[in-house]
């Protein structure tokens, strides 16, 4: 499973080492304000970054999600975690991702999609080899996370999502979102909105590799598994 994981987006680095390289060299980056309260409200509520080699995802603890506000994890009824990450869909879908593809997804887009898992599996079992950062939220905070995510999604004319495959690994799904993927706003980016909308101190843009998203995570929580 974990093979399979890391497989998919190795093809991507062809694409992520150009950008970054140009990145590199494109000055400093602004931070963005943190509006995470200062002991105003308790930051009860755990949100997790995974790196996953070439990309990131975020993971949640079912239970904690107000339903009205993401309801789609309606999906994952018998979950304890949920994971949910972002990317092109050709790419993402692909039985066998090529650096065609990678490059191609980083140009023309074929549009986006979400992948959303549940687990039930002990974490260390789910989540074994993926570097993983909690960082603890406010109610407030972790509601606007799932607001984000919600807003994601791409509707029918009747409001429902669209399901386009099943997951690649565990028990999930692939959803039709919305956005373009390219080489500014890869799937490492969509992390970053997702975590800066929470208030997090968190800056999307020139974010293109997992270590952009890693980097800037990490000194706003701890390193421990999700569970």
């Amino acid at each position: 499973m974990k093979r399979r994981r890391r497989r998919a987006h190795r093809p991507l680095a062809l694409a992520f080492a150009l950008v970054a390289t140009i990145l590199s060299v494109a000055g400093c980056r602004t931070p963005a304000a943190n509006s995470q309260p200062s002991g105003a409200e308790a930051l009860a509520l755990t949100v997790w970054v995974l790196d996953h080699g070439w990309h990131t995802a975020v993971v949640v603890r079912r239970s904690d999600v107000d339903r009205a506000r993401w309801p789609e994890l309606d999906d994952f009824s018998d979950a304890t975690l949920v994971e949910v990450a972002w990317g092109d869909r050709e790419f993402y879908l692909a039985k066998s991702p090529t650096p065609w593809l990678a490059m191609r997804a980083a140009f023309v887009t074929s549009g986006s999609v979400l992948h959303v898992v549940g687990f039930t599996a002990p974490a260390a079992d789910s989540f074994a080899g993926s570097a993983a950062v909690a960082i603890r939220l406010s109610r407030r905070s972790f509601d606007a996370l799932a607001d984000f995510v919600h807003a994601e999604y791409q509707r029918d004319h009747n409001g429902g999502v669209l399901r386009l495959d099943r997951s690649l690994y565990g028990s999930g799904w692939f959803y039709a979102a919305r956005g373009r993927y390219h080489l500014f706003n890869t799937c490492n980016t969509w992390v970053a909105r997702a975590l800066s909308a929470a208030g997090l101190a968190v800056e999307p843009a020139g974010v293109v590799t997992a270590s952009d998203v890693m980097r800037q995570v990490r000194p706003i929580g701890e390193t421990r598994p999700p569970g």
